[in-house]
């Protein structure tokens, strides 16, 4: 044993004050810490992704509001929360064609679009093209005339198809039309009559 550690340790006031204060403030600082680890999760509330938000869309010249889960399709909304059934719901998956609607005059799946994105834009629907009541839009008068259409469900995406493919000038052959609606299937195969409707409307759109 060293002789160093029988002698007296010797503490000035002023050193044990320091000391003291030091031990105080570490103390101090771990407990409100501690406060508010215990806290933190009381405060922090966790969010439900299936809380309605409030969203606005414009559809057909007019503006809605309502609540949706955010995780509703734009079809959906279209139809269960506006009343908008003439979009139908096929595959569900983007692949045939018959939820087709317009948003800013390009055609969309709206079975793949959520709702919430479609706020700020320009909606189009089967509902929103004659223009009145008692006289149809002639994309829709041709469908008729032409018998382009057997049990009627794929309709809707077919005439809003056809008609962004009149719009964008691709109406010009049988050959063009076919590819411009390759996206939209008919079961009922009544594919020579859509492309001579579509074809006929874009001739009558003309004049």
């Amino acid at each position: 044993m060293s002789d160093n550690e029988n002698e007296p340790v010797s503490l000035s006031r002023r050193s044990f004050f320091r000391a003291s204060f030091r031990a105080s403030a570490g103390g101090a600082a771990l407990i409100a810490g501690q406060g508010a680890l215990a806290k933190a999760p009381d405060q922090a509330k966790p969010l439900d992704a299936r809380a309605p938000v409030p969203i606005t869309l414009r559809v057909n010249q007019r503006t809605y509001e309502m609540k949706v889960d955010v995780r509703t399709s734009l079809l959906d909304t279209l139809r269960e929360h506006l009343q908008l059934t003439g979009t139908k719901k096929g595959c569900d998956h983007g692949q045939c064609g018959a939820c087709t609607v317009m948003i800013n005059g390009q055609t969309v799946a709206s079975c793949l679009t959520l709702a919430v994105t479609a706020q700020g834009q320009t909606i189009r629907t089967i509902e929103g093209l004659a223009p009145n009541d008692t006289e149809l839009h002639p994309l829709q008068a041709a469908f008729i005339m032409h018998d382009a259409f057997q049990c009627g469900y794929c309709t809707s995406g077919q005439i809003m198809a056809g008609l962004q493919c009149i719009e964008s000038g691709l109406a010009t052959s049988p050959e063009s039309i076919r590819e411009a609606m390759s996206g939209n299937l008919c079961r009922c195969a009544a594919y020579p009559n859509i492309v001579a409707a579509i074809a006929d409307a874009a001739s009558m759109m003309e004049d």
